[in-house]
């Protein structure tokens, strides 16, 4: 595999149906080992990180949004040799990223002892329930909040918020009045349209207003935050593990990715507005000729989200840019363009078909059973990378929906009245645990899921 640099020097358009991310197991047992230091020596961050194990089914690790170390504790020609670039910075400290994994930052002292920084997805929260009186440096909503919880001599815990922003200071932001005014505008944005041409084209007219007046980060943070929120309101097991991560005030800081579903007619446009916010087009993603489906994976270069989206697709279409190319209609829908045609664009009315959240793979796969959520069996179980959906949430289909799959033969008489009765499979929560820094994600058996979860395959009395 061709190495990757300095996240914002990648260059996306080489990263193609053929490529794949890399192992990084000496990377990640250099960093895992510093964290099990830090947790020896601080004995406020170890009973964390037991609650957020027993609590919320998570490690520690999967809530670190950087450390620093001593420079003096590690060579900068061996952090190069594991993956570990330097990025150019204003910090005082010398950072060092691995943009070829999904390992956080290191940031190298002067000061001796250790900082273990933690990425709640809103800060206040969390310092209300462990922050003992904590207040966070930075206003509310600006691009970069910290508080330094917790200094067991010289090892320092502390947690951050970050909206927009991939730095490590904290500075006066100046757009927060913009901010919160998009924040709103994403929270309450229309959804429900005539038809999806009239849909997509007020939310790209959304898109490009809010990008000409706030930063395409800013932007982007505000967006994916409203589009948890809906996503959730429709998911009970999202709910539930929501409610369990909010005891420690953690929220979706362990997010890990967020997946859409469009029609082939629709997709370019789809692209278009998560292009306008930013996001660069990563590798493409074929499942197998068995499955007719695939997706372009997109990320952010500053905001660190990455969003997978889904599209019927054919052996013959795997190897154009179907991102920037389009694809044509077909009568003939998979499991895809059903779930689209049963429930709408997954910009629009219908949300994001799963959030994928890292966690202990197995201690949530045992432990969401006891909050009356089933789990499905892995689609991944390798040493590097774990996957499997929660059951589905089933959602009521619109007979007018229904109506038109059925007059275009994309259903059967049959079919069309158990989605009318029974509605259709709508909605996940993605159980996943990385390890090894592994950035990509399964293509060889990805396959079984796909077809265990296509509406059409549904019993009426569960996913």
């Amino acid at each position: 595999m061709d190495s990757v640099k300095n996240n914002k020097d990648i260059d996306y358009a080489a990263l193609n149906s053929d490529f794949d991310w890399g192992l990084y197991k000496e990377a990640e047992e250099f960093v895992k080992s510093r964290t099990a230091q830090f947790l020896s020596k601080n004995h406020f961050a170890n009973e964390l990180s037991k609650r957020m194990s027993d609590e919320t089914s998570t490690t520690f690790f999967n809530w670190i949004d950087h450390i620093a170390i001593p420079e003096s504790s590690v060579r900068a020609r061996d952090l190069e040799r594991m993956g570990f670039i330097e990025k150019k910075s204003k910090e005082e400290s010398a950072v060092f990223v691995h943009p070829s994994s999904y390992l956080f930052p290191i940031l190298l002292s002067k000061r001796a002892g250790m900082e273990v920084v933690l990425k709640p997805e809103e800060l206040d929260s969390f310092l209300q329930i462990l922050g003992k009186g904590v207040k966070a440096e930075g206003k509310p909503f600006s691009n970069f909040r910290k508080a330094s919880i917790n200094n067991e001599n010289g090892f320092i815990l502390s947690a951050i918020e970050r909206r927009g922003y991939d730095g490590f200071f904290q500075s006066e932001s100046e757009d927060i009045d913009r901010y919160i005014s998009m924040l709103s505008s994403f929270l309450n944005r229309k959804r429900f349209f005539e038809s999806d041409e009239e849909g997509l084209s007020e939310t790209k007219k959304t898109i490009a207003k809010a990008v000409k007046n706030l930063d395409s980060a800013r932007v982007s943070d505000a967006f994916f935050r409203a589009e948890r929120l809906y996503w959730e309101r429709r998911n009970k097991a999202g709910q539930i593990q929501k409610s369990r991560q909010e005891r420690l005030g953690l929220g979706w800081g362990n997010q890990d990715h967020h997946t859409y579903r469009s029609s082939r007619a629709n997709f370019l446009s789809m692209i278009k507005i998560f292009e306008s916010m930013g996001y660069k087009c990563r590798e493409r993603y074929y499942a197998g000729e068995e499955a007719k489906w695939g997706a372009q994976i997109l990320e952010h270069p500053t905001c660190n989200i990455v969003v997978f989206t889904d599209v019927d697709l054919y052996p013959e279409e795997t190897k154009i840019d179907f991102a920037h190319e389009g694809l044509e209609d077909r009568k003939t829908l998979g499991t895809v363009g059903l779930w689209v045609g049963l429930h709408g664009e997954s910009i629009l009315q219908a949300g994001m078909h799963h959030l994928e959240a890292r966690f202990d793979f197995d201690k949530l796969s045992k432990d969401l059973p006891g909050f009356g959520v089933e789990v499905m069996p892995p689609f991944s179980y390798f040493e590097f990378l774990k996957q499997a959906f929660t059951v589905g949430e089933r959602w009521e289909v619109e007979k007018k929906r229904l109506d038109t799959l059925l007059s275009k033969g994309s259903i059967t008489k049959d079919q069309y009245e158990t989605f009318l009765k029974n509605g259709a499979i709508g909605s996940h929560m993605e159980n996943l645990e990385r390890t090894q820094g592994f950035k990509g994600f399964n293509k060889s058996s990805v396959t079984k899921i796909i077809k265990a979860t296509d509406p059409r395959m549904q019993k009426s009395s569960g996913a």
